[in-house]
């Protein structure tokens, strides 16, 4: 039977502005990436995530960004190859104590917008996220665009590697993401977010943005939190993906 893993971005507020609606999320969602504190989130934040996801035995993973919580997470930055692994680390132990404290534990890492784009291609950055996960613990899964750098210096490094895909974001014909500030690199339209998942769980292709159709193999599938009416599409995501004969289940 097919089986795919559903994560969404929580924990995208700080202090008494919020974002995401955590807790509406988590009752669709199988894997969590909470924000650590860079881009977005903070401690108090970051507790009652965990907190609630650990009640509804949703899976826990660090979202690791650049810091940059005035751009969000979201504009290229040059950070030196040792600060950055510090800087992953860093958030990464910040939020194993919040997990710890709920009962559960960081069960992987993932990085958020500009690093995670820049972390397909390059060398040096990917190494850098890679080694600040090493830093934090030899064996936590790391979750990625399907042949970056990222996974494959994962790999080389011992890490388990986990693979995702967007049902909401445009593809090149290369299988890497639309840059935001194009025009259509955002799905919007809910129906064909749908549909889209429901392909990519059950034929692991997807049609780009050219209208070529191109191979994405995933273990998991990102649904972004920030998007007008996510809570209610997570929802028929996850609904339209069972009646498809899909095991929505975690990957960890």
């Amino acid at each position: 039977m097919t089986s795919i893993d559903l994560n969404a971005d929580l924990g995208e507020g700080f202090g008494r502005w919020r974002l995401t609606d955590d807790e509406r999320l988590l009752s669709a969602v199988t894997s969590a990436n909470v924000a650590c504190g860079f881009h977005a989130g903070d401690a108090v934040t970051m507790r009652r995530v965990c907190d609630l996801a650990a009640e509804r035995g949703v899976t826990i993973g660090a979202q690791v960004s650049y810091r940059d919580l005035a751009g969000f997470g979201r504009r290229a930055m040059d950070v030196p190859s040792e600060e950055l692994a510090a800087e992953v680390a860093y958030q990464i132990g910040a939020l194993e104590v919040f997990a710890r404290a709920a009962g559960a534990r960081v069960a992987y890492v993932k990085p958020h917008g500009a690093l995670y784009n820049r972390a397909v291609h390059d060398e040096e950055q990917a190494a850098a996220v890679i080694d600040g996960v090493l830093l934090a613990s030899p064996s936590l899964p790391v979750l990625g665009l399907p042949g970056s750098r990222l996974l494959a210096l994962a790999a080389k490094a011992g890490l388990p590697t986990v693979t995702e895909a967007f049902a909401d974001r445009a593809y090149t014909d290369e299988g890497t993401l639309v840059p935001r500030g194009r025009e259509g690199a955002v799905v919007s339209d809910p129906e064909a977010v749908v549909q889209r998942s429901v392909e990519l769980a059950r034929s692991g292709e997807v049609t780009a943005h050219s209208g070529a159709r191109i191979v994405v193999r995933a273990r998991s599938l990102c649904l972004h939190g920030d998007t007008p009416g996510a809570v209610e599409l997570a929802h028929r995501v996850r609904t339209r993906l069972a009646e498809a004969g899909v095991t929505v289940a975690a990957f960890a």
